[in-house]
């Protein structure tokens, strides 16, 4: 079995960092955590406990120069990583997850051990929405799965999260500098950031993050709600199957290590199968 650590940067997310710990740390261990915290000024909290969690000097203020040097800094640590004994590292935000289709009945240790993998490996975006209506506000008293059923298949959240190589993230884990990408098969990112409108709202009167240059980026990202709400629901397996494959052969034209997929807006329900994971 390959030794794998998770790595993430924080501020002020609480939420999502419990639920983070939580997973990837049934996955492969708490001691193959590490979090660090965006400024000086955070408390690490007790449910961090058994995971290698520190405070670190804010890094910028404005948004786009603090995500360079955010995952500038990322790069460097999964690097460290990799040279300290790990055979794969995992960087992801607190509110995204990688996961293996339960069909397979593997955890996300034994799926990875068996890839061969040469710089990277991909999850197939997934970003989850609110179907207003029908689903009430969330709580962390459920499963996120048990609360959330239908997620817009998102480029943008198909990410080279798991490294087997020292390399550099772009802004916010989107692509790996210099270097293509590939998805593996039932392997998914599962993102949470805007899958609550009650959420969405309190995030836009955080004084801390519209400070940064937050407010627009969030504004911009409450349409997963819209799309999950108004478009209809497709079969997951037949259209992640067809995302899988558009997104392996197409590229933007700005951007060759990244996917593509003809702005398509396609909304799906998750399998109950999935009930239970995040």
């Amino acid at each position: 079995m390959k030794k794998i650590a998770a790595l993430t940067m924080v501020r002020n997310d609480d939420f999502y960092l419990r639920k983070w710990v939580e997973y990837y740390g049934a996955q492969l261990g708490r001691e193959n955590l590490y979090i660090f915290f965006d400024g000086t000024d955070q408390t690490i909290a007790p449910f961090c406990e058994g995971t290698h969690a520190e405070l670190h000097e804010k890094i910028g203020t404005q948004v786009v120069s603090a995500e360079k040097g955010r995952l500038k800094f990322l790069s460097e640590q999964a690097a460290a990583l990799l040279a300290s004994g790990y055979d794969l590292v995992i960087g992801v935000d607190a509110d995204e997850f990688v996961v293996v289709d339960p069909r397979l009945g593997l955890t996300l240790p034994e799926y990875l051990s068996r890839q061969r993998i040469g710089v990277s490996l991909s999850a197939l975006g997934l970003d989850f929405g609110q179907k207003l209506g029908e689903e009430a506000d969330v709580t962390d008293a459920e499963p996120f799965l048990r609360q959330r059923h239908y997620a817009q298949i998102g480029t943008r959240y198909t990410k080279p999260s798991v490294v087997a190589r020292p390399c550099v993230w772009g802004s916010g884990f989107h692509r790996i500098k210099g270097h293509n990408f590939h998805i593996g098969k039932d392997l998914y990112l599962l993102h949470f950031g805007y899958f609550d409108m009650k959420r969405l709202q309190d995030r836009f009167q955080d004084a801390d993050r519209l400070s940064q240059g937050w407010g627009a980026h969030m504004q911009k990202r409450a349409r997963t709600i819209r799309y999950c709400t108004e478009l209809p629901a497709r079969d997951f397996d037949r259209w992640t199957r067809f995302a899988r494959i558009c997104q392996t052969l197409c590229r933007p034209p700005y951007a060759w290590n990244k996917p593509a997929m003809f702005e398509l807006r396609i909304v799906v329900r998750i399998p109950d199968r999935f009930r239970d994971l995040v």
